[in-house]
């Protein structure tokens, strides 16, 4: 029987109040998050992590001094590997960008599990140099340095998968029927941000999560929510630089000035972490108290939903039939506009 591997790669996070500033050197040390020569982003990354430390362990100590995102992708692992057990012995790993088990580490329990195939894939479901390059450079330089050479198979994104999408409106249904039986709403579909120059290089993200929000619009009219009012946002704003918008937080103020009831369902996270259990729980819940918007709910991730996971499980098996390694999206091709350059399947990754 065929033994395949599959590469999970998601954020990581600290799993300890310690791990928060090495964590935080980590991110600002990826050249994909500061693009400078390496001394300088080291300097940067030693001086940014420094400053935000006590501020990013605050944040964790509100959610049990940890973050739940590798406990929540081992669990998305396991219902993979269910969903795919007819394939042989299937084994996921999951992969983590900036804290344990980084792809070093990654790349070795996947060399001894000695696989006839490996499929690399991205838990975001919109690529971003930031996210889905970043990861799948770090693997091939792990890969390489292990003498992994088992046949790779790498997708490049996946914004309206259909197991994705159906997912997601599944979630957000109940949650905007009970909203909408209080009075007006509006749902606000929103993804962590990007400082716009990266968007202008050719990165197709904001472009991908305008097609997942649409996508979701359309599956909601499906279910009888027609006319609805709905809105793209981007959260997770930080620094001086201009970036993508609306702002998450913009978007609930002028929601509180036009008196609707918010539903704000996370987009381009498929697992609860800091950014959904603090930054849209917690803090946006406050800002929206604070500007008069009368009921606020946060729609869950999709987890291990079912339909998310079966779509994973699709995927991995047109991954698995593809001809070469070329990066390729849920159709087997290239999604994006010929002008996005930074394109997954322009650059090559996982070539």
């Amino acid at each position: 029987m065929s033994r395949i591997a599959i590469v999970l790669f998601n954020l990581g996070g600290p799993d300890n109040l310690d791990a928060v500033k090495p964590f935080l050197r980590n991110l600002f040390s990826d050249p994909a998050i500061i693009a400078a020569p390496a001394p300088i982003r080291w300097f940067l990354a030693r001086l940014i992590s420094s400053r935000r430390a006590k501020h990013a362990r605050a944040i964790y100590q509100k959610i049990g001094g940890s973050s739940p995102i590798r406990l929540e992708t081992e669990k998305q692992a396991r219902a993979l590997e269910v969903a795919l057990s007819d394939l042989g012995e299937v084994k996921a790993f999951p992969c983590m960008r900036y804290w344990h088990p980084f792809s070093d580490q990654v790349a070795r329990a996947v060399k001894e599990f000695a696989p006839d195939q490996i499929v690399l894939l991205p838990l975001y479901p919109q690529f971003s140099t930031s996210t889905s390059q970043s990861s799948i450079d770090e693997w091939r330089r792990a890969a390489k340095s292990d003498g992994l050479i088992a046949d790779q198979r790498t997708i490049c994104c996946y914004p309206i998968n259909p197991g994705f999408i159906p997912a997601k409106v599944d979630l957000i249904a109940p949650l905007l029927e009970e909203a909408q039986g209080k009075g007006p709403t509006r749902l606000l579909l929103s993804a962590h941000g990007l400082p716009k120059k990266i968007i202008d290089r050719g990165d197709p993200y904001q472009w991908q999560v305008e097609q997942t929000c649409a996508a979701i619009a359309d599956g909601l009219a499906l279910k009888g929510f027609t006319g609805l009012d709905w809105q793209v946002c981007y959260q997770s704003r930080v620094g001086p630089l201009e970036w993508i918008g609306p702002a998450t937080e913009d978007e609930i103020t002028r929601a509180g000035q036009d008196g609707v009831a918010v539903v704000l369902a996370p987009v381009a996270f498929v697992s609860e972490h800091s950014e959904t259990l603090v930054e849209l729980d917690i803090d946006y819940r406050l800002l929206a108290n604070s500007v008069g918007v009368d009921h606020y709910a946060r729609v869950p991730t999709v987890g291990t939903k079912v339909e998310f996971i079966t779509g994973l499980a699709d995927l991995t098996r047109t991954a698995l039939a593809w001809p070469d390694n070329a990066a390729r999206n849920e159709q087997g091709g290239r999604c994006c506009r010929d002008d996005f350059r930074a394109c997954g399947c322009e650059t090559g990754i996982g070539v």
